[in-house]
């Protein structure tokens, strides 16, 4: 089982690091995921899209904030 977690990122940030954090927990580029989050934003009902960005950047810690197991 892996120990990964999920944090925003300080080293690859443009807002809150939301993008960033979530491309390293999935191994990708940070380039590709908020490529795919401003086309789904701007493609769907872009509320969601924003609402969803904020509500991470509230609720995801930022790295480093993690407690220690």
């Amino acid at each position: 089982m892996s120990n990964k977690k999920l944090y925003r990122s300080l080293a690859d940030r443009k807002l809150c690091g939301v993008c960033g954090g979530i491309a390293e927990y999935f191994d990708l580029d940070p380039t590709i995921i908020r490529l795919l989050w401003v086309v789904m934003t701007l493609f769907t009902a872009a509320f969601p899209g924003v609402l969803a960005y904020i509500i991470c950047a509230i609720i995801v810690p930022q790295q480093g904030q993690l407690p220690e197991p």
